[in-house]
């Protein structure tokens, strides 16, 4: 938990119980239903909360802008990013049912009012949102085959409306048919540790 107020000092005691709260939560329901590695669930905070949050080192999502988490596992990117931002609305959508489940469990544990659930597959979800954020869940471009019809026209952010991934590795070849519309931030630039040497916010405009 020290690792999130070491890179977001500002939060609301509200926020801050929240962010303590999933490490339980999280360990709990990982020995019923596996959403995060099992070696892994120790690192919860660096690994995939934090990692999570990188997103929020882009962009501050302004009162009121939609988000739909694409293949969003046990919650994440969308339930540490609904925490931060308590204004913005967040809609998690993954296909498998029971990690849907963990993450609608953890989200009411902790009485986050801001996100809704869909079990379904990417393809069926009709709604439009501002953006839409994903963590390394297939390749940029059938991703953004997938997304196109969910943005909306328009822009509220400081950035148009488009697609917000975590991705790792070498993205130069992937990204190169959007690059003209893609822009790549650097995790180890936001933040210290090892893990997040290879790791980029890739934001791509619709």
């Amino acid at each position: 938990m020290e690792i999130i107020l070491k890179y977001f000092p500002n939060l609301t005691e509200v926020q801050k119980q929240q962010f303590a709260t999933l490490y339980e939560l999280y360990t709990d329901w990982n020995t019923k239903i596996n959403v995060i590695s099992r070696k892994d669930i120790e690192n919860l905070y660096e690994h995939h909360v934090l990692h999570s949050l990188g997103i929020a080192k882009i962009i501050n999502f302004t009162k009121g802008t939609r988000i739909m988490d694409l293949g969003t596992g046990g919650g994440f990117p969308g339930i540490p990013l609904a925490i931060l931002f308590p204004e913005v609305k967040f809609h998690l959508v993954d296909s498998i049912g029971k990690k849907v489940r963990v993450a609608t469990e953890v989200a009411n544990s902790i009485g986050l009012g801001n996100v809704t659930f869909r079990h379904a597959r990417a393809e069926e979800e009709k709604q439009v949102f501002d953006f839409v954020v994903s963590r390394a869940v297939m390749p940029l471009a059938d991703l953004l085959k997938i997304i196109r019809k969910n943005i909306a026209a328009g822009q509220q952010n400081a950035l148009p409306n488009g697609l917000i991934c975590l991705k790792g590795g070498e993205l130069e070849y992937e990204a190169m048919p959007f690059k003209h519309k893609t822009v790549m931030y650097d995790l180890k630039d936001y933040f210290d540790e090892e893990f997040f040497k290879t790791k980029k916010v890739v934001y791509v405009r619709l």
